[in-house]
């Protein structure tokens, strides 16, 4: 007779939480675009200065379901006077399991923008050049880079905080 001391009950086993992730839904939360110059910025030679903010949130809506919300903003001017200003909130619902702490914020701050932001890029664009301009044409961004730069800042400024106390 076999002794089956030796064999793994797959009952008994520890479960091991399947890491998922999905895009549910991809949409523009808000849009704005002013252009208080009009129509006399377009009878000047146009030579702008862009200045230009992205920022991101999360939050949890209910389970493994995430919202999170990317906003491209540009203002840009001319002569202190601005031209236009552009701000685009490109959202999206995301499913994410089997991931806790530090792996999740990764997801969150950096696979997440990464999938929103040539939408926005493009919603921007459209704006843009429905309000009768060139198109603004903005650089791909590399969120881990722009994490790991957030890390390190944060780690410094605890840092810079424990030397004062």
């Amino acid at each position: 007779m076999a002794d089956n001391d030796n064999q793994v009950n797959p009952a008994a086993a520890p479960a091991q939480a399947e890491t998922r992730f999905g895009v549910q839904r991809i949409y523009v939360k808000d849009s704005s675009f002013e252009a208080p110059d009009t129509p006399e910025c377009f009878r000047r030679p146009y030579s702008p200065q862009v200045n230009f903010s992205i920022n991101s949130r999360s939050k949890n809506i209910e389970g493994n379901i995430y919202e999170v919300v990317l906003r491209l903003t540009a203002d840009v001017k001319q002569d202190d006077k601005t031209v236009f200003l552009v701000e685009v909130q490109q959202a999206g619902v995301f499913e994410i399991a089997g991931l806790e702490g530090e792996r999740l914020e990764q997801v969150l701050t950096i696979t997440c923008p990464s999938v929103l932001f040539p939408y926005g890029r493009e919603a921007i664009d459209a704006l843009v050049t429905k309000g009768s301009f060139s198109a603004l044409m903005l650089a791909p961004i590399n969120f881990e880079a722009v994490y790991m730069q957030a890390k390190r800042n944060q780690a410094e400024k605890a840092a810079a905080d424990g030397q004062m106390n």
